[in-house]
């Protein structure tokens, strides 16, 4: 039996101390347990089936955001454009509803692929950098959206179309099906096949992986283009519940928000890594955050603080983990 000796550090020298293990790994469930006992005690009617079904479907389409952003992310890259492919879906959806919700809903899905496809061209092909990238459809996206629409603001009347909004199977809202569904089909491709493995590998090392023959452009691509047709599908739903089609606002700062759940998550920035749990736990924290600070009639100044402060900490704690 052979026994492990560490060495001890010289006498003087700093010693590094780290956050535990445990909250390095389940801190963001721990934060949403700890979120809702505090509301279930202090909060009036916060834990009532009606607010939380509010709550899920308010996160649902941060959520699908943030499952194509973890992917990006996990090759060590980002990507800004994804509230400018929601625009771009919503924009086309009351142009082509006059030739069925089908037709509409994959022509809405192809404008999120090539938002993605032109990104990822740009990212594997041209060498761009990510964020330098995905900016141009950040900006330019939204305008391309705001043409389609003249500027303007489009009620959604088809019924078929409002039901993926509002509806709901065995009482649990469709939006918040889709999203759940979505977590679990994320899930599966990052952990059981061989794309989610080339994925990771890629945001490990990418030369390393183009030296061992992984197709590092063609994996790269897909990942935008996953993550513009995610976007756009948030797009959708988002379109449907709100019954209106209004490409100047919808998506917003989406992409901060998604960027946020992925970080809080537990998913490094640096790549490598992708804890696909962990994001929807972390965009259940800053919806769950928000609402529990509005409930209490603090500004929404407060709430941007609380979230900032969130991040750091995350940051923080990532690079602690890596850093192991």
């Amino acid at each position: 039996m052979t026994t492990q000796v560490t060495a001890a550090p010289p006498v003087g020298a700093p010693v590094r101390r780290s956050a535990p293990a445990w909250f390095q790994e389940y801190g963001v469930y721990a934060a949403v347990a700890a979120l809702l006992l505090f509301n279930a005690f202090f909060t009036e009617h916060f834990l009532t089936v009606d607010n939380l079904r509010t709550q899920l479907i308010q996160v649902a389409p941060i959520v699908i955001v943030a499952l194509g952003m973890a992917l990006v992310i996990g090759t060590e890259g980002v990507d800004l454009s994804v509230g400018s492919a929601m625009a771009l879906a919503a924009a086309l959806l009351p142009l082509y509803l006059g030739y069925g919700l089908v037709p509409a809903l994959l022509i809405a899905l192809l404008a999120g692929a090539v938002v993605g496809a032109v990104n990822g061209a740009l990212v594997s092909v041209v060498g761009l950098q990510p964020i330098v990238a995905t900016l141009a459809l950040f900006v330019g996206g939204r305008g391309i959206a705001l043409v389609m629409a003249d500027g303007q603001l489009k009620q959604i009347v088809n019924p078929d179309l409002l039901a993926l909004g509002t509806g709901s199977l065995l009482g649990i809202p469709l939006v918040v099906l889709i999203a759940a569904a979505l977590a679990l089909a994320v899930a599966f491709l990052v952990h059981r096949t061989t794309f989610g493995r080339q994925v990771v590998a890629i945001g490990g090392n990418r030369s390393a992986a183009a030296l061992s023959g992984l197709p590092v452009k063609r994996v790269l691509t897909g990942v935008y283009i996953l993550c513009g047709v995610l976007a756009a599908l948030a797009g959708i739903l988002a379109t449907a519940r709100l019954t209106a089609s209004d490409p100047s606002s919808l998506g917003t700062l989406m992409e901060l928000s998604a960027i946020t759940a992925v970080v809080v998550g537990g998913t490094p920035l640096s790549g490598g890594s992708i804890r696909v749990l962990g994001t929807v736990a972390g965009a259940l924290l800053m919806q769950l955050l928000r609402a529990t600070l509005v409930k209490h009639d603090l500004p929404d100044s407060t709430a941007q603080i609380a979230q900032a402060a969130i991040i750091i900490a995350a940051v923080y704690v990532a690079r602690e983990r890596r850093s192991r």
